[in-house]
């Protein structure tokens, strides 16, 4: 990665991955909401909530024992293995637009991934804890290692902010698949070409964000490892 000197005191390269990951995660999160907006306002061929269709793809797919609750927010929804529910926000759960039968299938498919133990989501869920504590101190081993000039406390903590890095990767073949289960099922189901180009659309609008947050974090990782070997 770039190894640059000093501007106004502070480390040149650290204000390069600045700049370069605020305008990945600018561009990721301009181009899903935009296309989102898109097809929110194109009226899927179903006629139905985005709920209803996501509870027949459950059915279909052998998921029936989960749940589907909404919640509020915009482009907040989630599958919650530990309660076993699909949780749509209201655009999603009951209107019936090509994005939110799209967003809620896409969420049934992590659904079907748990029910079907799709080795991946298992390793995913296996890091949940493990990133939960890891994120929360590396930061500041990694700034007691800086301030008392403590070789091992930098690595310690560029070991922990790695899980990171590695949840960031697992998850992309998570939400891949789960996206390719949607669509997969938006199609078998009857519904139309363009409600399959739609759905197609927005959930390679939202996979790309997945795809940014994990090169920002493998940038963020090569720029700690740089700085370390400089150090």
């Amino acid at each position: 990665m770039y190894s640059g000197g000093l501007i106004y005191g502070i480390d040149s390269s650290y204000i390069l991955l600045i700049v370069v990951t605020f305008a990945i995660g600018m561009a990721s999160q301009f181009y899903i909401n935009s296309t989102y907006k898109r097809w929110s306002r194109v009226r899927s061929s179903a006629g139905v909530p985005g709920a209803q269709v996501a509870r027949q793809m459950l059915d279909a797919e052998g998921a029936s024992q989960v749940g589907i609750d909404e919640i509020p927010g915009e482009l907040t929804d989630n599958y919650n293995p530990r309660d076993n529910k699909l949780h749509l926000s209201h655009e999603n759960f009951a209107q019936g637009s090509v994005a939110g039968v799209a967003v809620a299938c896409h969420e049934a498919g992590h659904a079907v991934q748990n029910a079907r133990g799709f080795v991946p989501m298992r390793i995913r869920s296996a890091l949940v804890p493990v990133v939960n504590f890891a994120s929360t101190i590396w930061i500041f081993v990694l700034l007691a290692g800086s301030f008392l000039h403590i070789a091992g406390l930098t690595t310690a903590a560029i070991v922990l902010f790695s899980f990171s890095v590695l949840f960031h990767l697992v998850t992309l073949p998570v939400e891949i698949d789960a996206s390719r289960r949607a669509v997969a099922y938006i199609a078998s189901s009857g519904l139309s070409d363009r409600d399959v180009r739609g759905a197609r659309s927005v959930l390679t609008a939202a996979a790309l964000t997945y795809v940014s947050a994990a090169l920002i974090s493998v940038l963020q990782l090569l720029y700690l490892l740089g700085r370390n070997n400089r150090n």
